[in-house]
């Protein structure tokens, strides 16, 4: 998935969805047919997620740029898909807030080339209702079928030539926010 103007990361889909992105328009609603949609804006994270594009109907990495409005928007209006004690006064407020809520925050462990958990967490970014609706129609600006970059990256490390399979990852950098964006989302 990418996010305008910083990049992001790909959804993982069945190739049928390849072929109908490229004859139709960004917005199809093939993109999040599915109820939830996923934005997940590490590369990494979403190769452990998909097996490299190996994994049987995840076949097709496509990275979505989406516009930062709408990003933002999602997370100002999302609510933590776990309760933290911390953040709500019961686990009864939570789970109004949740239902509610047209996005949802998790956080996962980032992960290396190996696929394997690092010590810090990228954001997930769960996408319902609304907020599914906004992104099919509003919010993505392009797709881009990334399936043959994963496929190189994944044969490199697996030749153990990580230096090469490194040099091809997407460029991520932390994605600037204002406080109050991810406050509520912070556990």
């Amino acid at each position: 998935m990418r996010i305008s103007p910083p990049q992001g990361t790909p959804p993982a889909t069945p190739p049928t969805t390849r072929r109908d992105a490229r004859r139709r328009s960004p917005g199809h609603q093939r993109v999040c047919e599915r109820g939830l949609t996923w934005v997940k804006p590490s590369f990494l994270w979403m190769m452990y997620r998909c097996g490299w594009g190996t994994k049987e109907g995840q076949e097709t990495v496509l990275a979505v740029e989406i516009r930062r409005e709408g990003f933002v928007w999602a997370l100002r209006n999302a609510c933590l898909s776990h309760y933290v004690p911390a953040l709500y006064d019961d686990q009864a407020a939570w789970k109004r807030q949740l239902r509610r809520a047209p996005a949802r925050v998790q956080w996962d462990p980032e992960r290396d080339l190996h696929l394997n958990p690092l010590p810090h967490r990228s954001l997930q970014l769960g996408l319902a209702g609304e907020a599914a609706a906004l992104y099919a129609d509003e919010w993505i600006v392009g797709i881009e079928d990334v399936t043959p970059l994963a496929t190189e990256i994944h044969g490199l490390v697996r030749a153990g030539k990580l230096g090469r399979a490194a040099g091809l990852l997407p460029e991520e950098r932390p994605y600037p926010l204002e406080d109050d964006a991810l406050a509520h989302l912070r556990a």
